[in-house]
């Protein structure tokens, strides 16, 4: 079906786990999708029992089922069942949109089960959580521009979206996908150093994890001019020119230019 009325669409979604869950929970507190036209399905009797019993969800017992009850699927499994998901879908599957959130996994593997299936792609990552993920879209020529729209006004319940196309996903999933991983490892690092100088550790990630936070909202804020950002804070001959100097004549750049392209590479393979 072409999606006009949101509010009337059935959501299947196949995965109960934490990204879904957190995606689930940013569409429901924003009154996106009512909850009783919500069907869920989880090889976890606990994990689909409890998303249930927060959010007032319809259980199902088999991939079969949710199929069969709803307009648009939602995949939300691990990546390395998704051929035996899709073999479960196969039967009942009647032309639905189907979204998927599984790393790696390209459009390709979905057609060759599902044929000439409708599929959008969606890489997001645990900031939605928070409700400050990060989502990357793409589709196929199948899906209508409504349930494109669908899709991405969808994924914009737990955070910002950017419509992009199916060969920058690998890239993005580096970027974005595991990049709050590498992240929470640099704030950590910045933390622990501060500690080995006199602060207790839990001062220094506060005062490292809220500088991050709100050094991404000014480059948000500011046009993504981050040269220019860098120039504001730094006085000639002060502290802070000190610390950009170690960093630009550091190897840094090299080891987050390999870091990017090894897990870019291992998305690659995933699919």
């Amino acid at each position: 079906m072409d999606i006009i009325d949101k509010k009337n669409i059935k959501l299947g979604v196949i995965g109960c786990g934490k990204m879904a869950s957190a995606i689930l929970g940013g569409v429901m507190n924003n009154n996106f999708l009512t909850n009783s036209n919500v069907y869920i399905y989880d090889v976890s009797e606990e994990a689909k029992n409890n998303l249930a019993l927060k959010y007032g969800f319809n259980v199902l017992n088999s991939i079969d089922e949710v199929v069969k009850a709803v307009d648009v699927i939602l995949i939300a499994t691990k990546p390395f069942v998704v051929l035996d998901v899709l073999d479960k879908i196969k039967g009942a599957y009647k032309n639905q949109l189907i979204m998927s959130i599984l790393a790696g996994v390209k459009i390709e593997k979905y057609i060759s089960v599902l044929n000439n299936a409708k599929i959008v792609r969606i890489m997001p990552n645990t900031p939605a959580l928070v409700n400050e993920g990060m989502s990357a879209v793409c589709s196929n020529k199948n899906v209508s521009c409504s349930e494109y729209d669908f899709a991405c006004e969808f994924m914009k319940n737990c955070g910002k979206i950017v419509k992009t196309t199916e060969d920058k996903m690998d890239i993005i999933t580096a970027l974005s996908g595991s990049g709050p991983a590498f992240y929470f490892r640099i704030i950590d690092l910045m933390a622990k150093s501060a500690k080995k100088l006199g602060l207790t550790y839990d001062e220094a990630i506060l005062l490292s994890s809220q500088t991050a936070l709100g050094s991404a909202k000014m480059i948000m804020e500011n046009d993504f001019n981050i040269e220019q950002l860098i120039v504001n804070v730094t006085t000639p001959k002060g502290c802070t020119e000190v610390g950009n100097n170690i960093i630009n004549n550091s190897d840094i750049s090299e080891i987050l230019d390999e870091t990017i392209e090894k897990t870019m590479k291992r998305a690659i393979e995933l699919g």
